[in-house]
Formats: C-alpha cells, structure tokens, sequence
C-alpha cells in the first residue's frame, strides 16, 4: 500500500529546512551540518543531472520558472522570496543562497561552490554509515554522462568509473543516449550498477529484425525495475528515463528504440511488484520532470515516492499527489552535484508508515574531499583534458543559463555566432545544463564545454522567413508553457540573439508570441527572408563545433552585444517570476 494522507502530516514539517544554517567557515570541515536524527529502517541517496561536473561549481538557480493554470504558485514554479517564504527558508542564509537566485554574486563569494564528486564521496559514505550499508541504496535519475568536455570526448566512459567509485547502485537515462546504442552498452558493461528504463521499447521494425532487446517477445530493451532489500524489507525501484529522446534529439542515436510516458505498462509493473513479488515499497526513479511526474502521479497507483529530475528543480520539501489507492511523494533533486537527496523510510510488511525527507546544499568547503575519488578525478584530467586549462578570456559579469527565456551565457554564444557567420539572428538551444561563471573568473575551454558539450554541436546558416522564425518560437513556447504536462519536454524557451519580441504564456498555442523587432527596432516581417544561424540541430550539419566558435569569439574580446529582449504579458504577480 502506499502512504496515505495521515503520514504525510508527519513528515512535512520534519521536511522543512532549517532556516538558520550557520555561516560557512571557508576551508573548514564542518559536516556536522549533515547530521540527520537516526529515523526509519531504510535510507535511500537519490542523486540527479550532475551533468559530468566532477568538480565543484557555481550554479545560480532561475529567477525565471513561470507556471500557467494550475501550476501558477506550485512548486517547482517558485523563485526568490515566493520560494523562501512556501519552504521556511531565511534571508541570507546558505539555503537561500543554494535554492535561490537571490543576492547569488554576493553569496556565492561567502559560501562558495558547491558539489564535486569527491565532496559528494564523503557525504555519500558518512549518510551510509550512519543508516547501516545494508540499509542504504544510491540511486541516479539520468544526465550523468553529459555536460563536460571531458565526458563528450570520452562518451560518459570517465562518469562510469565515478559513478562506479561513488557507489551507484542503479540509475536511468536521457543524455546517455545521444552517445548512441554502441557507446551506451559498452558503458553499461562496465558500470556495476543496475541501469533501469521500463519505457523504452524496441520498434516494430527492429523487434522485426532481432535487435537487441533485455525481452523480445514483449520488446523491453532494458531491465524495468530491480528488488532491492534494505534490511529486512524489499523495495522495488523502477526506472523511468526521459520520454521523449527521439523528439527532442537527433532520432539517428535511438532508431530502433521508442520511448513515451507509457502509463498503462507503468501501472501493470507497479501491480507486479505489489501483488506478485511482495514488496514492502515502490519508488520510481523518474527523469521525467517534475510537472510530468506530478501528473503521473495522480493517475498511477501504489507508488510512494517517485524520486525525480529531468528539469533540474532543487525542492526541499516532497509534494504529496493523491491518487486512487491513497498518497504519492513527488521530490526533485537539482542539478550538477549541488544537491543530495536523502529519503528516509520507516517501512513496514507491505507498506510505508512514515517518511522523512532532506535535500542536501552539497557544500564543498564544508565537506573535505575523499581522497581516492579525487585521485581519479586528477587522473582523469591529466590524461584527457589538460591542454584545456588555458584561459580563454574573463567573464566581464555574470554569465548564468538557467532561467525560462535568456540568459547572459546565452546571449554570449549568439553573438559568437552573430560575429562569425555574420548573421542577422542567432538560436540558440534552451538547454538548462551549464554552469555559472562570476565576474572576474578566468574562463577556460573546460568552461566553455561546461555550456556546450554535446554530440551534436555543430553549428549550421541557414535563411528562414520571418513566419518560420515565428514558428518556431510558437512551437517552442508551446512545449514551456502547454497547460497539460505530458505535452512538455523540459527546458526553456531557444534563445535569441538580434531579435526580440513580446510573449504571453497564458495564451493558447500559436498566440504567445508577438512583437518580433530586429536589433534596432525593425520589425521582423513575416515574408522576408533572413539569415540565421544556430547548433545543435536535430538535422546533421557539417559546421564547426559551436565550442569553437565561441572560443574564437571571446579570443577576439568581443563582449556582449545583444539584448535578446522578451517583454512579458499577462503574468503580473506570478510568483516564477522575480525580475
């Protein structure tokens, strides 16, 4: 059975932040922050989207994370003060400075970076040996094998021996994928964990050619779920990986592969593993995001909790989702290593009595480095990646990505690619990886992958109409702001460089866009040709690496030049919205 609506009154204001989290003492071990009170018979680590970022980082949280409808006020759709207000956070504390966007350039100078595989060595091992290793299960949601140049070169293989090394007992995916099937299994063979995806299946074409498949009479490729027994109880864990991979990729990495949400086959395991093999508890490691695991769970029965990541939403607290066979947990993890989640369950025959839950800020100068873990991060730098230390330039403000419609980072590799190709417009993807750079930071080219590392990064002219331009945005748009979940895919709205224009998000599809003007003022007409160039497509393009062009940029001194401005309708009050 899953939780029911009286047990989640006992969790949720254990769940609650401490709003007086003390000063961080720089260079200082201090993890007695992370001392939990002993509760429950079972402890389950959930990590998600470190994006390959071994090391420690800057990441600032959106200031920008609108939601329409019945979203509008509900987390994740929370920033600055609506944030710290629904989650007891205080001003100016070291939550505040990890979950929000407020005062992030001054608090970032006090708390510094968070994250890093080393630092989450040590915390990983310290949270299981206080539970008992035998009570104790780390879990991945997907996004580890991507984001680094380090990982594009070697395709996730350096994640692999980290994760491995970090103990991760099963994971799921979305990145991983656009490595390609050959490169994806040579991973998984050498990964020691379980990598768990129920809803992915094989085309009809390829179950008709024999391709490879964990069950081909039902066309499952990977494993669906695993049994795992913390103590005296079993709990099954399934995974979900992203749905939508060969929409929002190049459909050349998965061509024998489907995806989707696949509900009904979702239920039908979840059933199995009550009913049939007997487990005590039922958690869904999910990369769906988190409006689409919201959703979800309303309509699936007997999960308990589904540990979630995909958009990259750092909640402190689970949001409880009632369902037919009583109450759901939904949480989400953040992203880049800058947070644990930590899910404690008192478990019982046949049912979750009571639950605690923390995500954890990892703080790294609080948490000293494990040395072995730190050791292969060295030697994977000194083999791989140190030829790109160098400086490229230094970061002139504050370059950040996260955020529903622009961002500084990205306006910076539009006009990279405004100056090269001589453009008039520029696109750029709304990809919500990437990390934070602070005014006066040396940027080097590990930086610079750190905003672009994909397998599909070359960059491509070509000339659009302005009703095309329009088009896209609309579509774009649609896929951010559609008031029913399951038609969302992530990320944020492309980015512009050279065109800006006003945008509605409360309006129907194909009325949210408007306003278009060219730099200068111009108007964008819809019959007019322009030319236009962007990366990451999902059609194959022969350009250069979008890396390099913006090195070639920045080498140049080039700075900032376009505005990519969005005016905003219709959204006065919405607490996403803090600029």
């Amino acid at each position: 059975m899953p939780i029911h609506r009286r047990d989640v009154l006992r969790f949720a204001g254990a769940a609650a932040l401490s709003g007086s989290l003390p000063r961080l003492a720089r260079g200082v071990d201090n993890a007695s922050l992370y001392d939990l009170p002993r509760f429950g018979n079972g402890r389950i680590l959930h990590l998600t989207d470190t994006h390959a970022q071994l090391t420690p980082v800057f990441v600032r949280e959106p200031s920008v994370n609108i939601g329409i409808g019945s979203m509008q006020g509900q987390p994740p759709h929370l920033v600055g003060r609506a944030f710290l207000e629904r989650f007891g956070i205080s001003d100016d504390s070291a939550d505040a400075y990890a979950f929000t966007s407020l005062a992030f350039e001054k608090s970032a100078a006090r708390f510094g970076r968070l994250g890093g595989f080393a630092h989450l060595k040590t915390l990983v091992d310290r949270l299981r040996s206080d539970a008992g290793t035998e009570r104790t299960l780390l879990v991945d949601g997907g996004d580890l094998w991507q984001g680094s140049g380090l990982a594009n070169s070697l395709q996730g293989a350096d994640m692999v021996e980290a994760s491995n090394l970090l103990g991760v007992e099963a994971m799921t995916g979305h990145w991983e994928f656009t490595y390609g099937e050959d490169a994806l299994r040579k991973n998984l063979e050498a990964f020691k964990g379980e990598f768990l995806a129920q809803n992915v299946f094989l085309t009809e074409e390829a179950a008709f050619n024999d391709a490879k498949a964990l069950d081909p009479a039902s066309r499952r490729v990977f494993k669906p779920a695993l049994i795992k027994e913390l103590g005296d109880y079993r709990v099954g864990v399934i995974g979900q990986a992203f749905p939508y991979v060969p929409i929002a990729h190049p459909r050349r990495f998965t061509p024998d592969w489907t995806f989707g949400i696949r509900e009904e086959e979702l239920q039908q395991l979840v059933s199995k593993l009550r009913e049939i093999d007997k487990v005590d508890a039922v958690v869904l490691l999910s990369h769906n995001g988190m409006d689409v695991d919201l959703k979800l769970a309303s309509r699936v029965a007997g999960i308990d909790v589904i540990l979630g990541g995909h958009t990259h939403d750092a909640i402190p607290q689970p949001i409880a989702v009632k369902n037919a066979s009583g109450v759901t947990l939904v949480t989400n993890a953040g992203s880049n290593g800058k947070f644990l989640g930590v899910l404690d369950l008192d478990i019982a025959k046949g049912k979750v009595k009571d639950v605690r839950y923390r995500l954890m800020p990892v703080y790294s100068e609080l948490l000293k480095p494990d040395g072995a873990m730190q050791a292969l991060i060295e030697r994977l730098h000194l083999a791989h990646s140190k030829s790109w230390d160098d400086k490229v330039t230094t970061a002139d403000r504050l370059l950040y990505r996260r955020g529903n419609f622009s961002g500084p980072m990205d306006l910076l590799i539009c006009d990279a690619l405004r100056t090269e190709f001589d453009a008039e417009i520029a696109l750029s993807p709304g990809f919500r990886w990437g990390v934070t750079a602070l005014p006066g930071q040396a940027l080097t080219m590990e930086d610079l992958f750190a905003e672009t590392a994909i397998s599909y990064a070359e960059t491509y002219v070509q000339t659009m109409t302005g009703s095309q331009i329009k088009d896209v945005l609309e579509d774009v748009c649609d896929n951010l702001f559609n008031p029913d979940p399951y038609y969302q895919q992530g990320g944020d709205m492309v980015r512009l460089g050279g065109l800006s224009y006003a945008c509605a998000p409360a309006e129907s599809a194909g009325r949210r866009i408007s306003e278009l003007t060219l730099d200068g003022g111009r108007p964008l007409e819809a019959g007019k040709s322009y030319k236009v160039a962007g990366w990451a497509s999902v059609n194959p393009h022969t350009g250069l690496p979008v890396w390099d062009i913006l090195a070639r940029h920045l080498r140049a001194g080039k700075s900032i030049s376009s505005r990519g401005v969005v005016t905003l309708r219709g959204v006065d009050g919405n607490p996403g919205l803090a600029e």
